[in-house]
């Protein structure tokens, strides 16, 4: 890939956008959160959508269904990439772009359609599958191809400041899928949302498909494509170029390892596992949570611009390394910040209140569940789930095998169960049961069942949500440029778009399952921060070794 100095804003003179540049920019961005809200809907009404498609099948077919339910959309952006990659280095970025939204929202509006499994049987769960199939493709072609529009639009000198607009879209989608499912369940109810309001999130983006689409039919095709057909520059087998060249291979392989792997990190790590330890290790309610989310986002992500425009001055591999290097550091504090100031008394009684897991080491499994259906059953399993579960500490003492394990509270020792072997119905019997002991145990050790409203402190609460975002934001910020600059032009959208759902949707998507199975591990709340921890200090390490600037490239080639 060719390198030349290119003029800086300040060498320019130029400090406001054209009509044509804000049109670019506007199409792309709200395209992209609209598609980014889509995708969002299925995670956040996951529980609702179960009772509906998965409930009444029978417990295989069931696990069958669930597993590949929740996890198609993430297992499949990577094809989607690479498909829609091929496709946007061969016949263009816009009409490709334009086809991931279509399918996307088509797909999201038909699952709002969807007759449940008590209407038309095991077609119900079959059909919603292929639906979530179709969205994790269209995601995977989506981002790609709205970066490389934008930054093949983009004047000299300002690439960070356009794209990093395409880089708040996941955040505005998130915010925007929130907003409208707390206005559905306000509006209707409860118990009318779990019955048929849950429809209208789905139902309603059909409204905002029709606008992007409307919006990227009378858009330009990027220039640099333009240039490339004319002169006959176009790649005639992008993906077996991108990957099957060890050159650009290894350019891949440093994007994911040194790049986009910290992207998916602090991205989950500061927005959906943020909002999970919240809710169930801190104890906050589900509406003082997301409020206090959503405000440290709407805060902090503006900052995003900021960072790519700066970017756009001193260079983008500093402010991304910077921001990554930062969030290793900062997460061990600022999670047990969020307990500090979140819920003191289990603060305390984590600290004061010691517990005790005795199991024979055998019987304890590794409890990672990415899926969220595979059932732990021995009876250390089923002993350090519920204290999970519970946001219970505790340590792990070691029993002669064959032991059933033990819970000690305090002075109380209540045995656990091993339900396997056992039929489904007894075995929920069972553990429903032991869990009703193991919570009067550790309610009357000083354990409590919620957060205390009146003990929250939510100016640091949100402090601590806003400098963990602002993080995000300075990883963020530059990203999208630097990945573009990366790559030639007539395989970018190829080599560009694999690695960043490499890294985004398996590397942090990874996240939440990994810290639980951490968790019950150690018995420590803290352990699962490790995973990202460790993670981010290897791609900050191959970062500094492995990127180079890309500030000064010419993307043209």
């Amino acid at each position: 890939m060719s390198v030349v100095m290119e003029p800086r804003i300040a060498a320019s003179g130029k400090t406001g956008l054209s009509k044509e540049e804000r049109r670019v920019v506007l199409a792309s961005s709200l395209g992209t959160i609209f598609e980014w809200y889509d995708f969002f809907l299925y995670g956040a009404l996951a529980a609702v959508i179960a009772k509906q498609f998965f409930a009444q099948t029978d417990p295989q077919t069931s696990l069958i269904f669930a597993l590949l339910a929740f996890a198609a959309g993430f297992i499949v952006r990577p094809l989607g990439a690479v498909a829609f990659g091929r496709l946007g280095d061969m016949i263009g970025r816009k009409y490709t772009f334009l086809a991931t939204i279509l399918i996307m929202g088509l797909s999201t509006f038909a699952v709002g359609l969807l007759p449940s499994y008590a209407s038309i049987g095991i077609a119900a769960p079959t059909i919603l599958i292929a639906l979530r199939l179709l969205q994790g493709l269209a995601m995977g072609g989506e981002y790609g191809g709205a970066v490389i529009y934008v930054a093949e639009h983009a004047p000299p000198g300002r690439r960070g400041y356009f794209t990093s607009w395409i880089q708040t879209t996941a955040t505005g989608g998130l915010v925007l899928s929130m907003a409208v499912i707390l206005l559905c369940r306000l509006a209707v109810g409860e118990a009318n949302f779990a019955a048929w309001g849950w429809r209208i999130p789905f139902l309603v983006s059909i409204g905002l498909l029709v606008i992007s689409v409307v919006v990227r039919v009378s858009m330009h095709e990027s220039p640099v494509f333009m240039a490339m057909k004319a002169e006959g520059r176009r790649s005639r087998r992008p993906v077996t170029e991108a990957f099957g060249q060890w050159r650009n291979l290894r350019v891949v392989l440093v994007a994911l390892f040194g790049l986009t792997a910290g992207l998916g990190i602090v991205g989950y790590a500061g927005q959906f596992y943020l909002l999970l330890f919240l809710m169930q290790t801190v104890k906050l309610d589900p509406l003082t949570t997301n409020i206090l989310v959503v405000a440290g986002l709407l805060l902090a992500v503006p900052f995003t611009v900021v960072f790519g425009a700066l970017s756009d001055r001193i260079g983008r591999k500093g402010l991304i390394v910077l921001g990554l290097a930062l969030s290793a550091a900062a997460y061990f504090p600022a999670f047990k910040g969020l307990m500090h100031y979140g819920n003191p008394a289990l603060e305390a009684a984590l600290a004061n209140k010691p517990v005790v897991v005795v199991a024979d080491p055998d019987d304890c499994s590794f409890q990672f569940n990415p899926t969220g259906t595979k059932r732990f059953i021995s009876s250390c399993d089923v002993a350090k789930s519920r204290l999970v579960a519970a946001s219970v500490g505790y340590a792990n003492e070691a029993a002669p095998k064959g032991t059933t394990a033990q819970v000690r509270i305090g002075s109380a020792v209540i045995p656990s169960v091993d339900v396997s072997g056992m039929p489904r119905a007894e075995a929920d019997k069972v553990l429903a049961a032991f869990g009703r002991q193991v919570g009067q145990s550790i309610t009357e050790a000083g354990y409590p069942a919620a957060a205390d409203p009146a003990a929250l402190n939510k100016p640091m609460l949100l402090l601590i949500i806003f400098g963990l975002v602002l993080l995000i934001s300075l990883a963020y910020g530059p990203a999208a440029a630097m990945l573009v600059e990366m790559f030639p032009a007539h395989i970018r959208y190829s080599s560009l778009s694999l690695p960043y759902h490499l890294g985004t949707g398996w590397f942090g998507g990874l996240l939440p399952t990994t810290a639980f199975a951490l968790v019950a591990y150690s018995g420590d709340i803290y352990f699962g921060l490790w995973y990202g921890v460790i993670v981010l200090i290897a791609v900050v390490l191959v970062g500094m070794f492995f990127l180079r600037e890309t500030v000064t490239s010419d993307i043209s080639k």
